[in-house]
């Protein structure tokens, strides 16, 4: 019988011990509490792990309560070795040799053969994989989603095993094994069921394993509040507080605390504030000018539509659009259980939940232009359902 993508994923785990973990760019709180919390279980079970979370240099201000955060990294450094692969099937190698002649520079390379011969197209060239037995993704629905981190380091998604661990419907199933469980609330969730299945039990849960975990579930959810939440939800954070999750820490750090730079922004949303009025929706936007004035960072800006937009009443969604990283970002978030705003994102070629979506535009084009655009295409969408 063929094995499940958690038996799968749990097979190729078990049989690797260099295992590259990444998550996607500007991580929020089930990125970085899954990739922390896979990083400190897998470690306990004495693999050797490198954690990526690619982003601008700085973590999020209110994810710096989780231990060992500091032990994330941003990228790799890229390989130094070229590699040289010769073919052998028609030819026996004697010795191998290199002459070096520092006054041309250059370095010829000497194979002597027993038999047999070789020919131009029996040497190929590339770079070394790292070492990497094992590429897990985490959280993040298609590889683009990893953004210059792919782009530089590309091979590494195509030559070594990969395990694609997601709970976005729009998931392009990229991996060689992909566990995408769409009715999960956040890739925190579906992780908890693994380290059950890779410990037998609960022996890879101490309480900064069970936190990361809990941080993610929290924010996915907008601490339960979002119409994502399942029965499921609150039964795997009450096993998680047990297990030693600081739940308060996660509440005081992420919903109550906020810095001045965030409460500006905020301020230049509000301040953009549209409401579409019959069609049921509202919508704002942040400039990269205004971003900056205030000296705010992405996960800042992210923040408005989860907890302040959402909660405009009469609307069916809230959409925000920024300027990030020379492009054009979308984020929707639906306030009733009913919408499904991943459609609304698929028409910018974007994707994501029911309840949560986002697109991003990479057409050369300023904010202004692109949101008249947007805007005036989701009034047409929402014309013709309301």
């Amino acid at each position: 019988m063929e094995l499940s993508s958690k038996q799968q994923a749990i097979e190729l785990i078990k049989k690797s011990q260099k295992i590259l973990l990444v998550t996607h760019k500007n991580p929020d709180g089930d990125a970085i509490g899954s990739i922390l919390a896979f990083k400190i279980a897998l470690q306990t079970l004495g693999k050797e792990v490198v954690a990526v979370c690619p982003c601008s240099g700085t973590m999020p201000d209110n994810m710096n309560f989780l231990k060992d955060i500091d032990k994330l990294q941003f990228n790799i450094e890229s390989s130094k070795d070229f590699v040289i692969t010769l073919d052998t099937t028609e030819a026996e190698v004697q010795k191998l040799g290199y002459k070096q002649k520092p006054e041309d520079n250059k370095l010829n390379i000497v194979v002597t053969l027993s038999s047999g011969q070789l020919k131009p197209e029996n040497v190929s060239f590339g770079k070394s994989a790292f070492g990497f037995d094992l590429v897990v993704v985490l959280d993040s629905p298609d590889l683009e989603r990893l953004g210059d981190f792919f782009d530089q380091h590309t091979e590494l998604f195509y030559e070594i095993p990969l395990i694609n661990i997601d709970h976005h419907s729009s998931n392009d199933y990229f991996g060689k094994v992909n566990w995408v469980d769409i009715a999960a609330t956040s890739t925190c969730e579906i992780l908890v069921a693994l380290l059950e299945a890779l410990g037998q039990g609960n022996q890879l849960f101490n309480e900064e394993v069970a936190t990361a975990l809990l941080t993610g579930i929290i924010t996915d959810t907008g601490s339960f509040q979002n119409v994502n939440t399942t029965p499921k939800s609150f039964t795997v954070a009450a096993q998680l507080v047990a297990l030693g999750a600081r739940q308060q820490d996660i509440i005081t750090s992420i919903f109550r605390t906020k810095s001045i730079t965030t409460l500006k922004i905020w301020g230049k949303v509000l301040t953009n504030l549209k409401d579409e009025g019959r069609l049921r929706f509202v919508w704002s936007t942040a400039s990269k000018d205004e971003i900056n004035e205030v000296g705010a960072n992405l996960s800042e800006v992210g923040g408005v539509v989860d907890e302040l937009l959402k909660s405009v009443p009469d609307t069916d969604f809230s959409l925000l659009i920024t300027e990030r990283n020379g492009n054009i970002h979308g984020s929707l978030r639906a306030t009733k259980k009913n919408i499904d705003v991943a459609t609304i994102a698929g028409m910018f070629g974007g994707g994501g939940h029911p309840q949560a979506a986002a697109f991003d535009i990479k057409d050369g084009r300023g904010l202004e232009d692109v949101a008249r655009e947007v805007v005036s295409r989701i009034r047409t969408h929402q014309s013709n359902r309301v």
